[in-house]
């Protein structure tokens, strides 16, 4: 697909990259893959794409080849007839980019959803991976009282409700929870552009009950984890995320003992569009 044929939505002055893609199990899979050097993998959660990477792409396509994938259902890919749009499943897809494009050494960065269907991949293909740099996220199940809320609240009747007919997640969650800065007009349309409808939104409504559902997945995820734990890791963190707190952030740094770990003052949960320069600036340094 060329430049012109992309939907209107796209804002091509913030996202100025070529568009590639994958057939993957009868996904379409598009991803971004901009600059020489290492691979530097860049995953997005929920209800978000390649495009909230944009800036972190342009700061850093000088110093890695930076490959940043959209999950089935979000952004510029496509899923097949039957397609869940689970975790499980987006795991499964990516690991066939991974192996298809044949990356090795890779510089995985996970946020949100990004670190359970990341780490599911790099736990398989350990000898792929050598650093990570550590978002607000987790791999591992979660239980505690306020994930449960969330999960059984966005995943049931009311959440659907919500989500499908109103996309509330990116009309309500999606802002409000970058904290720093107020998302411009087009950049809340290149959120909005991959669902205009309620059958559009349905992967955004399954990510919220997979926080409970993925269990078994998270389980395998976090037995696989020692495999890793003797990778460096970068562990950018923001203090104002509702959903990630201190808690997560002293299990990743259990996880790796060789970790540096950056602190994001007063960003959200969206850190890629709160603080994108910081990013930039930390893997740069880290990455030496």
């Amino acid at each position: 697909m060329s430049p012109a044929a992309r939907p209107s939505w796209v804002p091509e002055a913030l996202y100025p990259f070529e568009d590639h893609y994958a057939e993957i199990d009868g996904a379409r899979v598009h991803y971004v893959d901009e600059g020489e050097g290492p691979p530097l993998l860049l995953l997005h959660g929920n209800p978000t794409w390649s495009f909230l990477y944009r800036e972190v792409i342009g700061g850093l396509r000088d110093r890695f080849r930076c490959v940043a994938p959209d999950h089935p259902g979000f952004g510029l890919s496509t899923a097949p007839p039957g397609y869940g749009f689970t975790a499980r499943e987006h795991a499964a897809v990516l690991e066939r980019l991974v192996l298809e494009l044949d990356l090795r050494d890779v510089t995985m960065m996970v946020q949100d959803w990004g670190g359970p269907i990341g780490f599911a991949v790099a736990t398989r293909h350990p000898d792929r991976f050598a650093r990570f740099v550590i978002g607000n996220t987790w791999a591992w199940p979660k239980s505690d009282p306020g994930t449960q809320v969330f999960s059984r609240l966005l995943a049931g009747p009311l959440g659907g409700y919500m989500i499908r007919n109103r996309n509330a997640f990116v009309e309500r969650i999606l802002p409000s929870n970058v904290k720093r800065r107020k998302l411009a007009p087009e950049v809340m349309d290149a959120y909005r552009g991959p669902f205009p409808d309620p059958e559009s939104r349905r992967p955004v409504h399954v990510f919220p009950r997979e926080i409970l559902a993925a269990r078994p997945l998270l389980a395998e995820v976090e037995r696989g984890l020692a495999a890793l734990s003797d990778r460096p890791a970068l562990v950018v963190w923001p203090t104002k995320d509702v959903a990630f707190r201190k808690p997560e952030l002293r299990r990743w740094q259990q996880i790796f003992p060789d970790h540096r770990t950056v602190t994001l003052e007063g960003a959200g949960h969206y850190i890629q569009e709160d603080a994108p320069e910081e990013i930039v600036a930390a893997i740069r340094d880290w990455a030496g």
